[in-house]
């Protein structure tokens, strides 16, 4: 499996921002009232965040021989899939909480600052995970393979 490229994090990442732009100008525009996300969102992605780091950091220890515990090589697969799907989903949803933020700063009246500091709290708790998915998929990486002493001696 690939690591995680920076061109899919930054499209997913603008894709959510016009994505939560367009749909709060849609729903303030039909006359409904603009969606803000409320702040257990936020707390709930730093807390996924917290977990996928932490189901790593074991794989990380026997990757780099620091554990004598072996590491199952299908947990390991599982967490560095959780890991990258972390990465995206938090990529995502960081872009719908600068979507959300943006649009309400855009307002010719400017919403109450309480809301608008849930659309940042949102981009951070998002941009919270991003990071721990990136983290915890570093953790995941098998070091390169080392050539062999006769290898080196035939290419030489």
């Amino acid at each position: 499996m690939n690591r995680t490229h920076p061109s899919t994090l930054v499209a997913f990442t603008v894709g959510g921002l016009a994505f939560a732009y367009l749909a709060e100008l849609a729903l303030v525009s039909g006359g409904a009232s603009a969606i803000v996300p409320p702040v257990s969102l936020a707390i709930t992605l730093v807390g996924v965040a917290v977990l996928v780091v932490a189901m790593a950091w074991p794989i990380r220890q026997s990757v780099r021989g620091d554990s004598d515990r072996r590491v199952d090589p299908f947990r390991a697969a599982r967490v560095a899939v959780l890991a990258k799907a972390s990465s995206v989903t938090g990529a995502l949803v960081l872009g719908v909480g600068l979507g959300i933020t943006a649009f309400l700063l855009t307002r010719s009246v400017l919403p109450p600052a309480a809301t608008i500091w849930m659309g940042v709290a949102t981009a951070v708790g998002a941009a919270l995970l991003l990071a721990g998915g990136l983290v915890a998929e570093h953790f995941c990486t098998l070091p390169p393979d080392e050539p062999d002493d006769e290898e080196e001696a035939a290419n030489a």
